[in-house]
């Protein structure tokens, strides 16, 4: 094995994927920042993340090559980056290239002057191509520096530009919250949907689930028609494609065509959290038991691959396994066969398996063309026969699975993300009260608060019993809005207090006061050559956007006025924007549902409190949030002012904390929300 370089003491998988690479790569530190300076040589920064399969490949053509390795170590100073650990370095130099009219995605490459300006970039290179750009780029740094100095002033300027002055945020019209508002930006949203398949038009198609949370949360408070079918097909499609591990349960990444059925193979916790949440939350609006069926398999999967031993959940698993790609997830007809038996005939039919293959090389991907139901009726097979197989039939496939070579994991514990799987878990729990699921919860919950938590500070990454990295503002907003959904669920009150005093430290440390938003980054962390913040909902939601919900529902809870001020601030400023750019505006528009709807604080108190709160929380109420417990608890101003009465338990219904005539059944709670 060729000597180790400096990546070798690094937590990350990806850069200890590198640590045996002939570049000398470095990790992102104070070190290698001074290394450059000294030896006066340009940075070459490469982003990544473990589960990347042209990160990997780029590795084998090109960083484990020796005459490459040369060229790169006589020239330049190589660093690494996981950009799941430094998402901060990477929004920045993404934003980087996609200034020079480049196309972004990873890996990432990018050319630095010794002061962390960027002066050229790109992704992906083949071999050759990387060879001639990397003899181009010494060129021009020895005999141009002057050009690309001031190349590298340039886009430093533009990405210290705000974003949201740019964009026009805060110059809006609108002056109150309208549900006008969220009915315009519906109908432009409905133009991206994909009619035919579900999700949004193209490919290659990502799951997008703040667009469908939205969706979701609309069609609950509008009964909105087009809006039940767009959500419904979207969901249905996805969980029938290869997208979703039909034997195994959970989704990966992307598909690569338009129709679901190729994935990228590699699965994330980020998505599948979210998408736990979709699925749970839909079949509290439709009943579908389909729906139910994929958030469970789900949360199997997550508990049986990507779950750490003390509560903690792994970042993800790697496309790749044996060096080709999908090929611990595809099967051949024979495999099938001997696999399943009598069975495997009727399961190729239900899964599309043949014997040439429904992919590459013969292989097949396991999809549904329809629901067990339809299957049967057209068959002519007994349902509940078929069910029994088929359950059967996927256990089979799974141990027979689990014998091959597993993908690579990247076993850093991320705090968002695990957060984003928490409230995955409370939002499964409300959809069905099983007690696995409030114990996963727990577990997670005190695993962040005792391993990611220092006093109000939270650290983005846990690995090798060590929390290390800053946390970023996408930690903090995912951390409490998980947190008051782990309180909803518990009863957990210092939870609640908790995100309040993380909200409280935010405010503190990321807060703009002048443009009324949040930067990314903590104002006592590192400071790069450009401070941004994160507007734009993607496949995770914008923090920002986030933290506007997260402030209003703890103005409520704690009676912290500051907080609703903030939010509607902030919502007040982009509300106008949604309609434009209704995909990567969602999130905010879930939001706005909370303003330009009536928001509703429940409180149950009595013997029957906890039994009352899951028969509310079995119709999906999105602006609602209830909270049951035998007594009140005179240290959060939800509780305040409210107490049993007439010996029976008793239900608030309130309006941030202006409360209707206390109830004493869930069906007057319900009738109250209604109006």
């Amino acid at each position: 094995m060729p000597k180790a370089n400096k990546l070798i003491d690094e937590s990350s998988p990806y850069l200890l994927q590198h640590a045996h690479n002939p570049v000398n790569w470095q990790a992102w530190n104070a070190e290698s920042l001074k290394e450059a300076q000294q030896q006066d040589k340009p940075i070459l920064l490469s982003i990544g993340y473990s589960a990347c399969h042209w990160c990997h490949v780029m590795e084998h053509e090109s960083f484990e090559d020796e005459q490459v390795a040369q060229i790169m170590n006589e020239n330049f100073v190589c660093i690494k980056v996981d950009r799941e650990e430094r998402p901060d370095v990477d929004q920045i130099y993404m934003d980087a290239v996609q200034t020079m009219g480049l196309n972004g995605g990873w890996p990432l490459n990018v050319f630095l002057m010794p002061d962390q300006k960027p002066f050229y970039g790109g992704t992906y290179f083949p071999k050759k191509n990387w060879l001639s750009l990397l003899d181009n780029v010494a060129l021009a740094y020895q005999n141009n520096r002057e050009k690309l100095i001031e190349s590298a002033d340039n886009f430093a300027e533009a990405l210290n530009s705000s974003d949201a002055s740019r964009l026009q945020f805060g110059q809006s019209d609108l002056q109150g919250f309208s549900a006008k508002t969220l009915d315009d930006t519906f109908q432009q949203l409905e133009k991206f949907i994909d009619w035919d398949n579900g999700g949004t038009i193209g490919a290659p198609k990502f799951p997008m689930p703040a667009i469908w949370r939205f969706i979701n949360r609309y069609t609950s408070l509008t009964d909105d028609k087009k809006a039940m079918e767009a959500l419904e097909l979207t969901l249905n499609s996805m969980a029938r494609g290869g997208i979703y591990d039909q034997i195994g349960g959970g989704f990966s990444r992307y598909s690569v065509d338009g129709e679901w059925f190729a994935p990228h193979f590699e699965k994330m916790l980020y998505d599948n959290g979210q998408l736990i949440s979709l699925y749970a939350n839909a079949y509290r609006l439709t009943k579908n038991v389909y729906f139910r069926s994929i958030y469970k398999a789900s949360i199997s999967f997550i508990q049986r691959e990507l779950m750490d031993e003390k509560g903690g959940f792994y970042s993800a698993l790697d496309a790749d396994s044996e060096g080709e790609e999908g090929k611990f997830y595809v099967w051949t007809y024979e495999e099938w066969e001997n696999a399943l038996g009598e069975n495997s005939e009727l399961m190729a039919r239900f899964f599309n398996i043949s014997a040439h293959g429904n992919w590459e090389k013969g292989q097949n991907i396991p999809y549904q063309n329809s629901s067990p139901e339809e299957f049967c009726k057209a068959g002519n097979h007994d349902l509940q026969e078929f069910l029994k197989k088929l359950e059967v039939s996927k256990k089979t496939l799974l141990a027979k699975r689990q014998e091959r070579i597993r993908p690579g994991l990247d076993d850093k514990i991320l705090c968002g993300w695990n957060a984003l799987m928490l409230n995955g878990l409370c939002d499964a729990y409300k959809a069905e009260p099983k007690e696995e699921y409030l114990h996963l919860a727990k577990r997670n919950f005190e695993f962040i608060y005792s391993n990611m938590l220092y006093g109000s500070r939270l650290f983005r990454n846990y690995k090798n019993g060590k929390a290390s990295i800053d946390a970023y503002l996408e930690d903090y907003a995912l951390c409490i809005q998980a947190f008051i959904s782990y309180a909803e669920i518990s009863g957990n009150t210092d939870a609640l207090q908790k995100a309040v005093d993380l909200a409280d430290y935010t405010i503190e440390n990321f807060f703009d006061k002048n443009e009324k938003l949040f930067f990314y980054t903590d104002n006592q962390s590192e400071k790069l050559i450009a401070r941004k913040k994160e507007l734009f909902d993607n496949v995770i939601p914008a923090s920002n956007s986030v933290m506007a919900e997260n402030l209003h529902w703890l103005s409520i809870l704690s009676g912290k006025t500051q907080y609703m001020e903030i939010s509607d601030d902030m919502l007040q400023q982009v509300q106008h924007f949604l309609k434009k750019e209704p995909r990567y505006m969602s999130n905010w528009a879930s939001a706005l549902l909370l303003k330009a709807y009536h928001s509703y604080d429940v409180v149950i108190l009595g013997p029957e409190a906890k039994n009352m709160q899951q028969q509310l929380w079995a119709d999906h109420h999105p602006n609602a949030i209830i909270l049951a417990r035998e007594k009140a608890d005179s240290g959060l101003a939800v509780f305040k002012g409210k107490e049993l009465l007439k010996e029976q338990t008793t239900i608030f219904v309130c309006q941030k904390n202006a409360c209707q005539k206390p109830v004493y059944t869930v069906g007057e709670a319900i009738e109250q929300m209604r109006k």
